[in-house]
């Protein structure tokens, strides 16, 4: 394992785990929500990494470079996902490093006008949570709306969380989930949201304004005009998908 340098052309605050070995696929297949072989057809995909709970660890960015597979995440995570993911590892002939993150496995863009700013603001605004140190192993993949972020694979086979994971989407049981938000004022990851005197949710996060905020969907609905967060008052905004 290796520790991410900085370069003024990385995206900040993020790194990548290096996955090499002849079953880097299949291990990353048992572990990853998503379906790994539609890297052979597209570019990147976003994938969640949970834990026998069915909870999230880490929200991933994944690219394949020729026999390298890549794992984006904020670096403040890497470390330790890095050391968990080699316990499952057993006798898998997989190996992990880290570095420094290419911001063409982030998004479609080319290192000399990737801005991480614009780019982390987009994914708020288009219902895309980022997951830190605070909110790992918090929140299901549902939670998230990884379901409707096309992050999720139901038919692949199994993976780690996979069977609580299944069990929510075909029971329809998710009363929470991450919807967008405006604040009177900025407000920050991990503040409660209230409805009146009722705590119904948390902020995941916050950019000036701006908040994703994971809250129970029916609470929100009988009181939209009473939600607040510390002494800021909410204002819903929409997404650009929905839960129907």
């Amino acid at each position: 394992m290796t520790t991410p340098t900085e370069s003024p052309d990385d995206p900040a605050g993020y790194a990548q785990i290096v996955v090499t070995g002849t079953d880097a696929i299949s291990f990353l297949q048992g572990q990853l929500t998503n379906d790994l072989r539609r890297l052979e057809s597209e570019p990147r995909l976003l994938a969640a990494w949970c834990n026998p709970k069915g909870r999230v660890i880490a929200l991933l960015r994944v690219a394949r470079d020729a026999d390298r597979l890549l794992l984006a995440l904020p670096a403040e995570l890497a470390d330790a996902v890095v050391r968990r993911l080699t316990t499952f590892r057993f006798r898998a002939r997989v190996d992990f490093a880290t570095e420094p993150a290419a911001s063409r496995v982030l998004a479609s863009s080319d290192a000399a006008d990737f801005d991480i700013a614009a780019w982390r603001r987009a994914n708020l605004e288009n219902g895309m949570a980022e997951i830190a140190v605070a909110q790992s192993e918090q929140f299901t993949p549902h939670m998230l709306n990884l379901d409707l972020l096309d992050a999720l694979s139901l038919d692949k086979g199994c993976y780690t969380g996979q069977e609580i994971v299944a069990r929510t989407h075909y029971r329809g049981a998710t009363r929470r989930r991450t919807l967008r938000f405006r604040a009177s004022r900025p407000v920050s990851p991990g503040d409660a949201i209230y409805a009146g005197a009722n705590k119904i949710g948390e902020v995941v996060n916050a950019i000036d304004d701006a908040l994703l905020a994971v809250v129970d969907l029916a609470a929100v609905a009988s009181a939209e005009s009473e939600l607040s967060c510390g002494d800021a008052r909410l204002v819903r905004e929409p997404l650009p998908y929905s839960f129907d």
